[in-house]
């Protein structure tokens, strides 16, 4: 099973605890190994550097940071600490102006399970998100499980349940 993300460029701290319970499920109860993270905002680093954390308790895992731009001969600095990036074919002839969003779409097609933290009704996290809805993916969307500042703490995280679909207690 593959996984991949969409968020915001600014995500707060206290998101980071949220997103490990959440991939810790999805490892361990969904059997999720493969997961696609793009490399454009603080959410896609969060969610690297919680894979990374992950990967050393779960060794089977494959991370794959997915490149936008044609890297060339040198990949980002991210994506160089353990030679994990991945530019698909199908985007290298893909004009820079639409690179983003063929590779969202890209990273979408391959994934069973999408996780997202999305707090607005437009943008580019809004329309994948939505779109993954629409296509009947599996969305766990943890923007409503991180507290306000002072409030107690939430549960690890919620899902976006498809209709007609039935999930286990822990909503995945």
């Amino acid at each position: 099973m593959t996984c991949t993300f969409f968020g915001h460029r600014d995500v707060p701290p206290e998101l980071e605890p949220v997103l490990q319970a959440a991939l810790t499920q999805l490892t361990e109860r969904r059997q999720v190994c493969r997961f696609l993270v793009g490399n454009q905002g603080g959410f896609d680093r969060m969610a690297l550097r919680v894979l990374r954390r992950l990967c050393k308790t779960h060794p089977g895992l494959q991370v794959s940071v997915v490149l936008a731009y044609n890297p060339g001969r040198l990949p980002p600095r991210a994506a160089r600490e353990d030679n994990t990036w991945l530019f698909p074919e199908a985007l290298e002839n893909v004009p820079p102006r639409f690179a983003i969003d063929r590779r969202n779409r890209w990273m979408l097609s391959q994934a069973e399970y999408v996780v997202t933290f999305v707090q607005a009704t437009v943008g580019g996290a809004a329309k994948y998100r939505a779109l993954a809805l629409r296509q009947g993916k599996r969305v766990l969307d943890l923007a409503a499980r991180v507290p306000p500042a002072g409030s107690p703490q939430h549960e690890p995280y919620a899902e976006v349940q498809n209709a007609g679909e039935h999930h286990d207690e822990h909503g995945i």
